[in-house]
């Protein structure tokens, strides 16, 4: 009977440890707070968005591009890495501009650190803030 109940308890720990495990490893979603739009002024065709993009841990920003320019800044950093490449940092104070069209990320979230960043966009009227990379 002593030999039964450990064992029980054996599998009932290992059980809670895959589950446990299990949980942590659940893709975490994207969170974007759009912080503001307006026109371009003079062209009515293009509009500039602000979002605060948040990456948890576990997120998975996939391949895209955007139909105009985006310009980013990390305001809190944390660690990335694309499949089959070894992870990379991504430091607050990090900044740059991804131009239109052309694709960009392909990345998950790997430690325990949320990113956060601030993206400014100028894009198209009427077309998506972004589309998946072919």
């Amino acid at each position: 009977m002593r030999r039964w109940l450990a064992t029980l308890g054996l599998v009932l720990a290992c059980g809670a440890g895959v589950i446990a495990l299990g949980g942590s490893a659940v893709a975490q979603e994207i969170k974007r707070t759009e912080l503001g739009r307006s026109p371009v002024s003079g062209d009515d065709t293009r509009e500039i968005v602000m979002q605060l993009v948040e990456f948890p841990p576990g997120a998975t920003s996939p391949r895209h591009f955007h139909n105009g320019e985006e310009s980013f800044y990390v305001i809190e950093g944390g660690t990335v890495q694309v499949a089959g490449k070894e992870p990379k940092e991504r430091p607050a104070g990090e900044r740059g501009i991804n131009q239109r069209g052309v694709p960009h990320a392909g990345y998950t979230v790997v430690g325990d650190r949320t990113i956060k960043i601030l993206s400014v966009y100028v894009i198209d009227k009427g077309k998506p803030l972004q589309e998946p990379a072919p």
